[in-house]
């Protein structure tokens, strides 16, 4: 076994795998932690010559590694180290190591949860947060706390959150490395162009430079490297492509040196940056774009994007420069964008389709994402939108458990929305169809946009070309849905059709994976239409499509209102009635101000047929109005006086006693509680005008429980008496400020203390008011009032109102309400 960096840690690696569960290992990049430790640990008596199971995030770096493990112990994989990626699988009844892509590991803990024969599960390259990789880690925690206690879990990364370990209650053992010096080279400016040419360009100038090692360039695709090794012809060195799709062999070529010695330059995409080990790496190349897994809204699917490299991307990346020797990175962009960049992306589970994740948890028996430790925790609101899609196909029920046709879709290696597509497409004898086009779905579009959205186009020239009678389309997609499409008929144990084509065939299996995306066209056609989830959408000017009297829609501009369809299938009227049901719908239509009532045939917002409805039920009569306040206001309602001084008195001692239980009476607590306290006095209300007529004092009396009320008058009283024997009305605010007690500054003659509420805790705001009624001081402080203020008024006022008391002594003079004349 080759003398690696990281076994200078093998023996504290190795107590602490005696000694813990899960074990944290950071080790540098060419450490040798992926090609060699599973070998050293083999032997370890706690593995208790059970097998290492290695999860590798990338297909070229799992057979890489697998193939790289083999060879030290001079095998061919499927011996001792076997590999399983999806589609494939060489391995054997010999094989104890085992380096499997994501899905793999997770499929095999569904099939045997307490993963019997083997010992440790390796979780490699964990920086990148992989959904997968986070999903494996809850479900091994998992297994080793209620099934496994022998098992062990290592977590290897070049780079690491420090507080990872902490975080997981795990050791951490570190590895130094040996890596050497890379020098950083940065452009002046960012450069403009495509991509493809810029790496090309730099390549030329590394090589002329630097006159040994070798080159490796990093692109964001297929596409990107292909146009780079077009822009290269004559070059004095061997120009070789490494991705993910890159048959087995010639990605032997890309990893191995030279076998005649010559310089290699390798255009790479970001499988590279981590993992595998390309000798003779000297100058890096680094285009600064990385294409990584998104969610699309408009293909309702994980796809490809192309993005601006992280700096912990970029770091990784300037590090192949320095495995073996210094190196030198040129990085194509400027150190003011370096500054710029991201530091790292966000782990993928924060932002990424659930779908997938909900349906395996479902599989697992914990439909609820909480039931597991998560280093992130699922997004509530992606899990539910992941939880609606799996009900509408059938995969979840009205609880969030599996049903029989979830575990079916499980068993296929894919998104639930083309396993759906895939499994009711066979059962509808479909099943070569749907391969064809579930390939269709998963990989780039072969026609590109500006050709038309009928998905049976692409289906029409992938069977052309797949007989070598077309040439329309990119053959180097095509090249990949075909491989794609026949890897799906192999697992479903079908021939190719090449057959001609239904278009509203098409149109079925598109609206298996996509049932919200049914569409019926819009009276007035011109390519309009509205689909099953509410959305309106049109396709583009004069395609062929715009006449169809419905849709199966499967990419989608979702777009700030009306979305544009990219592509979508004919869709038989006949399988949407198939599909219908009838439903009572009740809605309030703003225009006209009133209810609507009808019974309607529909699939989700597509109404096929509606017949009026006389009788509104009383749950749906609610739920329509209480929508329509919430829509337009409050302003809807009539609250009279006695209702306004109600919710003020109320909502006063919610502010004073937050501690105290009392019903939240503002607005938003209104609004958000309409169907409880108004539902039940809106029997009979169809139209606006009889909605501003319901009396409100008895529905938000009802809010207030024993001995609520009672303490309510004794709390927040509606009137105070004053010394002239008046009961003036309080005027109570909802935000809580003192109440206004506006009362003739005559009935309060020689009253020192300024009355309060609450108790006695909050003083009134005394308005104090001329004969008149107008106020002529506002104040809190009467004892002040009288000893100061008091006078200017009265010089003001007892000319005007003679027939009033002004005394000169405001103390000693009677309260009263009258005049001098009846005094």
């Amino acid at each position: 076994m080759p003398d690696l960096p990281v076994f200078e840690v093998l023996p504290d690696l190795r107590a602490a795998l005696a000694a813990h569960p899960l074990v944290v290992l950071q080790a540098p990049p060419g450490a040798g932690k992926s090609t060699g430790l599973p070998l050293a640990l083999l032997s370890e008596e706690w593995l208790g010559g059970g097998s290492i199971v290695m999860l590798q995030p990338r297909r070229v770096a799992a057979r890489a590694v697998a193939a790289r493990l083999a060879e030290t112990l001079g095998e061919e994989v499927g011996g001792t180290v076997g590999s399983r990626v999806r589609f494939e699988s060489r391995v054997s009844a010999r094989t104890r190591i085992e380096v499997v892509t994501e899905g793999i590991l997770t499929r095999r803990l569904q099939l045997d949860p307490e993963l019997g024969g083997v010992g440790l599960v390796i979780l490699d390259e964990f920086h990148e947060r992989s959904l997968n990789a986070d999903l494996a880690l809850a479900l091994l925690r998992e297994v080793g706390g209620a099934l496994r206690d022998d098992l062990r879990v290592l977590v290897m990364s070049a780079t690491l959150d420090p507080a990872l370990p902490e975080r997981l209650g795990a050791p951490l053992v570190q590895s130094a490395g040996r890596a050497y010096p890379v020098g950083v080279r940065y452009l002046p400016n960012d450069p403009a162009g495509r991509v493809e040419d810029a790496v090309a360009r730099s390549v030329r100038e590394a090589l002329a430079a630097h006159p040994t090692g070798d080159v490796l360039a990093f692109l964001p695709g297929v596409r990107e490297i292909r146009g780079a090794m077009a822009a290269l012809p004559d070059v004095d060195a061997t120009v070789l492509p490494l991705y993910g799709d890159l048959p087995l062999a010639e990605q032997r070529r890309a990893i191995l040196p030279d076998p005649a010695g010559r310089r290699r330059v390798i255009l790479a995409t970001s499988i590279a940056e981590t993992s595998l080990t390309l000798e003779g790496v000297r100058i890096v190349v680094d285009g600064g774009l990385s294409r990584t897994q998104a969610f699309d809204p408009g293909t309702g699917l994980t796809r490809m994007v192309t993005t601006r490299v992280t700096r912990d991307a970029a770091d990784q990346r300037a590090g192949r420069a320095g495995r073996t020797a210094p190196g030198v990175a040129y990085r194509l962009w400027s150190e003011r964008t370096h500054a710029a960049l991201s530091a790292a992306r966000p782990p993928e589970i924060v932002e990424a389709d659930l779908a997938p994740l909900t349906l395996e948890l479902a599989g697992w028996g914990a439909p609820d994402p909480a039931a597991l430790a998560w280093l992130d925790a699922p997004p509530a609101p992606r899990v539910e939108a992941a939880r609606t899609l799996l009900r509408d196909l059938d995969a979840l029920d009205a609880q969030g458990r599996i049903t029989a046709r979830g575990r079916a879709l499980l068993e296929l290696p894919t998104h639930p929305r083309l396993a759906h597509l895939l499994h009711d497409g066979q059962a509808l004898g479909l099943g070569a169809l749907a391969a064809d086009v579930a390939a269709l779905l998963e990989e780039r579009d072969p026609l590109g946009n500006g050709v038309g959205a009928d998905l049976t186009d692409r289906v029409a020239v992938l069977r052309a070309w797949r007989r070598g009678e077309s040439r329309r389309g990119d053959g180097a997609v095509l090249e990949r849905v075909e491989r794609l499409a026949r890897q799906w008929r192999r697992e479903l144990g079908l021939r190719p059709d090449d057959s001609p084509l239904d278009g509203f065939a098409v149109g079925q299996l598109v609206a298996l994976a996509y049932p919200e995306r049914v569409a019926l066209a819009r009276a007035g056609g011109g390519g309009r239409f509205l689909l099953a989830g509410g959305q309106g959408a049109r396709l583009p000017e004069g395609d062929a499509l715009a006449g169809a009297p419905a849709l199966a829609v499967a990419h989608l501009d979702a777009g700030s209102g009306e979305g544009r369809i990219y592509l979508a299938a004919p869709l038989d009227p006949a399988a949407l009635d198939a599909r219908a049901g009838w439903q009572d719908a009740v809605r309030w239509d703003a225009r006209t101000g009133a209810l609507v009532a009808a019974r309607e045939r529909r699939v989700g917002a597509l109404v096929l047929d509606s017949r009026p409805l006389r009788d509104l039920p009383h749950a749906e009569r609610v739920a329509a109005l209480a929508g329509a306040i919430r829509a337009e206001g409050l302003h809807l309602l009539t609250f009279s006086p006695e209702a306004e001084q109600l919710r003020a008195r109320v909502e006063s001692l919610r502010h004073w006693r937050p501690d105290e239980d009392w019903p939240d009476l503002s607005d938003p607590g209104l609004l958000d509680t309409l169907e409880d306290w108004l539902g039940p006095h809106l029997t009979g209300v169809r139209t606006r005008e009889e909605l501003g007529r319901v009396h409100l004092l008895p529905a938000l009396q009802a809010l207030l429980p024993w001995p609520l009320p009672a303490r309510l008058d004794e709390l927040a009283p509606t009137h105070l008496p004053v010394p002239s024997g008046s009961r003036v009305r309080l005027a109570y605010r909802l935000d809580g400020s003192p109440p206004i007690l506006a009362v003739k500054l005559q009935e309060l003659f020689g009253v020192a203390e300024t009355p309060a509420v609450n108790g006695n805790r909050t003083p009134v705001l005394l308005h104090l008011l001329s004969p008149a009624g107008r106020p002529v001081q506002v104040t809190q402080d009467l004892r002040s009032f009288w000893n100061s203020s008091y006078f200017e008024v009265r010089k003001d006022l007892r000319g005007r109102y003679p027939k009033h008391p002004w005394p000169d002594d405001p103390w000693s003079h009677v309260p009263t309400k009258a005049t001098k004349r009846r005094m």
